[in-house]
């Protein structure tokens, strides 16, 4: 078995930590924007991290998924969002949560270009190399915002692709989607478990990242 390079996952965690920040910041705003400044007025419009940190998911799941060789994910404290306070509750629930995942895939494509312009930049002689870590750091931005976006839009309340297909549907199914909420976490436990979530996770999240490369 391979030894761990630090170095790498030391990058890994800062790319996540910033990705999950501007995520949720994301949420943030843009429920500010459709009128409930809910978030807004507790701190949550903000690229500090520690206002988003949550230990568990922030710092012990992605150290455990780098352990045990697997993609650093994890996710940060949700954001707290009153749709009472919105025009058009509905639709803006769903452009709200569609925020998060949209700014993951923003970073990625970002990043992306980034790394494709440190490709065509030359190094001088005697200069200092800083290309290589730059480029890690953009192939990681790529990587990880990637599977950030792609496995918040999968359609299982609590993560934000329930509810955007919560705010396509009907509202009687809606509602039913919506009941799924209390056992959400579970239905993801059984689909990492069974392996299932990789097949759901794992096509549009190669076909994304064929696009950017």
């Amino acid at each position: 078995m391979p030894a761990i390079n630090f170095a790498h996952l030391f990058i890994a965690f800062l790319v996540l930590l910033f990705s999950l920040t501007v995520h949720e910041s994301a949420h943030a705003l843009a429920a500010s924007r459709l009128g409930d400044p809910t978030a807004r007025r507790l701190g949550r419009v903000s690229l500090n991290p520690l206002v988003h940190l949550d230990p568990v998911g922030s710092v012990l799941f992605p150290a455990l998924a780098a352990i045990a060789r697997m993609p650093v994910i994890g996710w940060a404290k949700p954001v707290p969002i009153d749709v009472r306070r919105f025009a058009r509750p509905r639709r803006d629930a769903m452009l709200v949560a569609a925020a998060g995942p949209g700014s993951n895939l923003a970073l990625a494509v970002a990043s992306a270009v980034t790394l494709r312009s440190l490709s065509l930049v030359p190094s001088g002689a005697g200069e200092v190399d800083i290309a290589g870590p730059l480029a890690l750091l953009a192939a990681s931005g790529v990587e990880i915002n990637l599977l950030l976006a792609v496995f918040n839009l999968l359609p299982v309340p609590p993560l934000d692709g329930g509810t955007v297909l919560a705010g396509l549907l009907p509202a009687h199914a809606a509602l039913r989607m919506d009941g799924l909420r209390p056992y959400g976490f579970y239905i993801i436990y059984a689909l990492m478990l069974t392996g299932a979530l990789g097949y759901l996770v794992g096509p549009p999240y190669y076909l994304l990242l064929s696009w950017l490369r």
